[in-house]
């Protein structure tokens, strides 16, 4: 039960930190990245449906994203979510693909998205907290079944894996700032 217990905290935790991965990877640093697009639906036939699933998202150089639908008709709408998206692209369509210039970011910019990405890792360490709130609260369940060593025991495993994942958002959160102070 007990090492269950600590398995299912750092399934959590980890789970946590994959979010968090995946809302960096849509933070725009200056470079082509799929990610950016990727999340975006589209009205197709009158139904909503993922970017991913209408095209192919291509980066053939840094500053270029391309995306290649599989039906021409689509065209239109692809251009048209991203323009409402509001994420600062512009794409030009040319019949064949929808192309996306990524412009370089301002010196602002740079530091509207290092704050975007701080409460990102900031919101992944309170949920990283609640997780570790959860694990004692149900180690503390378990009193009667162990003894004293083996619940501080157990406490203090908790407490090492969300060390460990709060160090891993930092490292994180270091990696994506150094990212958009590139020029």
């Amino acid at each position: 039960m007990s090492e269950t217990l600590i398995k299912e905290v750092e399934s959590k935790m980890l789970t946590t930190i994959n979010h968090l991965v995946d809302e960096f990877a849509t933070i725009r640093t200056g470079r082509a990245n799929p990610a950016l697009v990727d999340k975006l639906t589209v009205e197709y036939y009158g139904t909503k449906t993922p970017l991913q699933q209408l095209a192919t998202i291509s980066v053939p150089d840094p500053k270029l994203l391309v995306i290649q639908p599989f039906d021409k008709n689509s065209l239109d709408e692809i251009e048209k979510s991203i323009l409402n998206a509001d994420i600062g692209l512009n794409p030009t369509n040319d019949g064949e693909v929808v192309r996306i210039p990524i412009p370089a970011l301002s010196e602002e910019r740079r530091k509207e998205l290092g704050k975007v990405a701080s409460k990102a890792s900031e919101d992944a360490k309170v949920s990283i907290r609640t997780h570790r709130r959860f694990g004692i609260d149900e180690i503390s369940k378990l009193k009667d079944d162990h003894s004293a060593d083996e619940i501080k025991r157990l406490e203090t495993q908790v407490q090492d894996i969300t060390d460990n994942f709060v160090n891993k958002i930092d490292e994180l959160l270091t990696v994506k700032q150094n990212e958009l102070l590139e020029v």
